[in-house]
């Protein structure tokens, strides 16, 4: 179990941002950018740069500990953690921290049911109760789906766009000839170097989304 879980993790590609916190001897929570690892040695952090380079002096310590939390997003849904050690730090060129490699990791699901892998193309909208087709629309397309939401993605012409945690529409054009709309709702938005994935939940849409899910031969992930 603990074997597949590493694997999983370091599936991760440099750039991916970790939610790390140190609890000594004051609790701070930052978000770093993974910037590379060496497996069973050591994975490579990266510190936001500061006006100031004693910045967190203090916790920035050698030896100290800390937790690691991040998300896996498409079929999985899981959100892992694991504890520890500060190993080295350098300042120069960029301020780097070097941690022990993770030799056991907790997970959780979060998710009730597990999505399918898709590509459909598809369109948001901001509001849920748009009606009208001309409405400004970002294209792009469903990449998983079940009876409770979507994981959709778009490209985006910089690395800062996002989508905000509102009220949208989804549109879905070719189902059973027809153009269909969930309504729905944000709940998570992530830019990685100009693709923009959106964590979407559907508001009470369960037999119009049971009969997108039939006509698109994906009956299997109805429960």
């Amino acid at each position: 179990q603990v074997k597949e879980e590493q694997e999983e993790y370091f599936e991760l590609l440099p750039g991916k941002l970790l939610d790390i916190q140190i609890n000594f001897p004051v609790t701070i929570r930052k978000k770093l950018i993974l910037v590379g690892y060496e497996l069973g040695k050591y994975l490579i952090l990266k510190w936001p740069k500061s006006a100031n380079k004693n910045d967190y002096n203090d916790v920035l310590v050698e030896g100290n500990g800390m937790i690691i939390r991040y998300l896996l997003e498409g079929d999985a849904g899981k959100c892992y953690a694991f504890r520890t050690n500060i190993n080295s730090i350098i300042q120069y060129p960029e301020r780097l921290i070097f941690v022990d490699y993770p030799e056991t990791l907790e997970n959780r699901e979060l998710r009730n049911k597990r999505r399918k892998e898709t590509h459909i193309p598809a369109a948001i909208s901001m509001g849920s109760d748009n009606n009208e087709e001309n409405v400004n629309k970002i294209r792009g397309v469903i990449r998983d789906i079940n009876l409770n939401g979507c994981g959709f993605s778009f490209k985006a012409n910089n690395d800062k766009v996002k989508v905000n945690n509102r009220d949208i529409t989804v549109w879905l054009n070719g189902v059973d000839n027809e153009t269909k709309k969930l309504s729905a709702k944000v709940c998570n938005s992530r830019n990685e170097k100009g693709l923009v994935n959106v964590g979407i939940q559907f508001y009470d849409n369960s037999e119009l989304v049971a009969s997108i899910l039939k006509s698109l031969q994906l009956e299997d992930h109805l429960t």
